[in-house]
């Protein structure tokens, strides 16, 4: 049994498919999150206590994304530069959204729960995207 719940998921033989598996589950993830926020606005917002007015922008914005990052998973080998700006893209949401959370938000306790959660989540992408990443080089 592997020490790592993902190392299954990750483990291949061609160095680029565990990015390139790791850059499709963010995209699924983000791209359902951003649907969310588009087609239930209103109740999440009342849910997380985050303005209902920001949600359907944000949820554009991560379709949009999603969909970018999507693009990438399905190349053969995903060019480096854009992998390299979804992994900081993916720390700068995460922290963000952290900041938002201290600073602008009042949250209700669901939102409390649910704001930090989705900021580890996406830094664990981040995390797992650049591990692969590096791997993947250092197999070249």
């Amino acid at each position: 049994m592997s020490a790592t719940p993902l190392a299954g998921f990750a483990r291949n033989r061609v160095p680029h498919t565990a990015l390139r598996r790791f850059l499709a589950l963010d995209s699924v993830v983000t791209t359902a999150n951003g649907l969310a926020y588009i087609a239930f606005s209103a109740p999440l917002g009342r849910l997380l206590g985050v303005g209902q007015g920001l949600l359907p922008a944000l949820g554009i914005l991560l379709t949009a994304y999603g969909a970018g990052v999507g693009w990438l998973a399905s190349r053969r080998q995903p060019p480096v530069l854009p992998v390299k700006l979804v992994i900081e893209t993916n720390y700068a949401w995460a922290a963000l959204s952290l900041v938002s959370l201290a600073l602008w938000f009042e949250p209700t306790t669901a939102g409390l729960l649910w704001i930090p959660m989705q900021a580890l989540t996406v830094a664990g992408f981040a995390l797992l995207q650049q591990l692969a990443l590096r791997a993947g080089s250092a197999s070249q």
